[in-house]
C-alpha cells in the first residue's frame, strides 16, 4: 500500500490518521483516512489495591535488602513481576504494581524461608488458564521491563489466583472519516466484525508513519461528522490497552513537524516521557538498514539519569537524532548484530559518563557480578568489539 496515494485531500485540514487492515496474505490494505483522533492518548487506571503472601522465599537483591533488619529501605518495591516456570522456561506472568512490604515472617514449614506479605495492584498480562505445571517455580523480578532485576524466588503467592473484573474500557472517537468501500461494510454491519482488528496508522505532516496502533473493530457509533463534508465520526468501543499515555500528546507534536534533527529533544521529558519517545524512533524502523563501521562517535552523557535517557543518548550518538538503536538490553543488543545502520568495530567516546554511572547505581543487571545496567551495557559493547572510552 503506497500511503502517499492517501495522504492528501481537498479540505481544509490535513490527513493526520490512515485506517490499514492486513488481508489474508498478509498484506496491507487502505481502509479508510482521518482527520483526527481523540482518546489516543490515555493514561492507565492503576489496578485496586489487594494484600498478598508471597510464601517460601528466597528472597534475593531488592526484596533481600527491603527484608534486612539493618536495611533504611522503607518496603518500596516498585513493580515486581511474578513469573511462573516450568522447568524450562515462564508460562505465566502477572505484575504487583506499587508493591510494598507490609509484613514478613519465617515459613512455617521451613524456617529457612520466608514469608514476605505484600500490597499491591495485580495486572495480568494475559487471560491465564491458572493451569500450574507439576512443580512450578515462582521467579520475583523487580524494577521496569527494561530494567528487571531478579529479587528471589518463592513456592507460592497466596492471592494471586483470584477472578479480577476487566478494567472498564475507554472508547476511541475517530474525527473526519473518509471510510473506503470496506469500511463502510462494517459500518453496515458492525457485529460481524467485533473480533477483527484495524490498524490506526498516525501521519506527520509531510505523510510519514509516525506511531501504529491496533484496535478492535466494535464500532459503537457513527453519525455524520462535525467536519462535514461528506465525512463520518466512528466511535469504537475499545481503544486497546496499550495507548500512549497523556504526556505523550507533546511528544507527538514534536514528531509531528518531522523526525527531530537536534540532539537532547528528549532530554526534558520524564523518564516515562523518554519512553515514549524511545516507542516513536522504533515506529520510523521500518526494515534492516546498511550498516557502516569504524570511526568514531560521541554519546552526549549530560542527561543519561535513567535507563530510556541512556537509549536515547545512545541512539543519537550512534545513528543520529530521532533514530532507534534499541529500546532495552536486548534490543538494543540486537541492533549490535546489524541492520540498523552501525556495526562494530567502532569506538564510542562516553562524554559525562559520571552522570549514568551515578543515576544507575541502584538499576543492578547482574546481580550475581554486581554489575549495574551502565556497566552491563558498557560491558556489551565491549564484547562486540567496541572501544568504549569513558570521560
Amino acid at each position: 500500500m503506497r500511503i502517499a496515494d492517501h495522504v492528501a485531500w481537498d479540505r481544509g485540514f490535513p490527513v493526520k490518521y490512515l485506517l490499514v487492515r492486513e488481508d489474508e496474505e498478509g498484506e496491507e490494505r487502505y481502509w479508510g483516512r482521518c482527520a483526527s483522533v481523540e482518546g489516543m492518548f490515555v493514561d492507565k487506571v492503576p489496578p485496586k489495591r489487594e494484600v498478598l503472601t508471597l510464601r517460601g522465599c528466597t528472597p534475593a537483591g531488592a526484596l533481600r535488602d527491603a527484608l534486612s533488619p539493618a536495611a533504611e529501605s522503607t518496603g518500596l518495591l516498585g513493580d515486581v513481576c511474578v513469573e511462573v516456570w516450568d522447568e524450562q522456561q515462564p508460562l505465566q506472568w502477572w505484575t504487583l504494581v506499587d508493591s510494598v512490604v507490609l509484613a514478613h515472617q519465617p515459613n512455617r514449614s521451613d524456617p529457612a524461608l520466608v514469608d514476605v506479605v505484600v500490597g499491591a495492584g495485580v495486572e495480568e498480562e494475559h487471560a491465564w488458564d491458572r493451569t500450574l505445571p507439576v512443580s512450578p517455580q515462582f521467579k520475583l523480578f523487580v524494577g521496569t521491563p527494561v530494567a528487571a532485576s531478579p529479587a528471589g524466588d518463592c513456592a507460592g503467592v497466596d492471592g494471586l489466583f483470584v477472578s479480577r473484573g476487566a478494567p472498564p474500557s475507554t472508547p476511541l472517537h475517530l474525527i473526519g472519516c473518509e471510510a473506503a468501500e470496506a469500511l463502510l461494510a462494517v459500518l453496515r454491519r458492525p457485529r460481524k466484525w467485533d473480533r477483527d482488528w484495524v490498524r490506526l496508522w498516525a501521519l506527520d505532516k509531510h505523510g510519514e508513519v509516525m506511531y501504529r496502533h491496533n484496535v478492535h473493530l466494535r464500532v459503537e457509533a457513527a453519525r455524520p461528522s462535525v467536519l462535514g463534508a461528506a465525512l463520518v465520526d466512528i466511535t469504537l468501543a475499545d481503544g486497546g490497552d496499550d495507548r500512549p499515555s497523556l504526556l505523550a500528546r507533546p511528544l507527538w507534536e514534536t514528531w509531528y513537524r518531522g523526525v527531530p534533527t537536534t540532539r537532547n529533544q528528549w532530554a526534558p521529558y520524564s523518564e516515562q516521557g523518554r519512553t515514549e519517545w524511545l516507542d516513536l524512533t522504533a515506529t520510523r524502523m521500518g526494515g534492516r538498514l546498511p550498516d557502516r563501521s569504524g570511526g568514531t562517535h560521541h554519546l552526549d552523557g549530560r542527561f543519561v539519569t535513567d535507563v530510556p535517557g541512556l537509549h536515547c543518548a545512545m541512539a543519537e550518538a550512534l545513528v543520529g537524532p530521532g533514530g532507534y538503536f534499541g529500546r532495552e538490553w536486548n534490543a538494543f543488543r540486537d541492533c549490535l548484530g546489524g541492520g540498523f545502520g552501525v556495526a562494530p568495530p567502532f569506538t564510542l567516546i562516553w562524554h559525562d559518563a559520571d552522570v549514568a554511572r551515578r543515576a544507575l547505581a541502584d538499576v543492578v543487571s547482574d546481580p550475581d557480578e554486581g554489575l549495574t545496567y551502565f556497566g552491563d551495557i558498557v560491558r556489551l559493547l565491549e564484547r562486540w568489539g567496541v572501544t568504549v572510552v569513558l570521560q
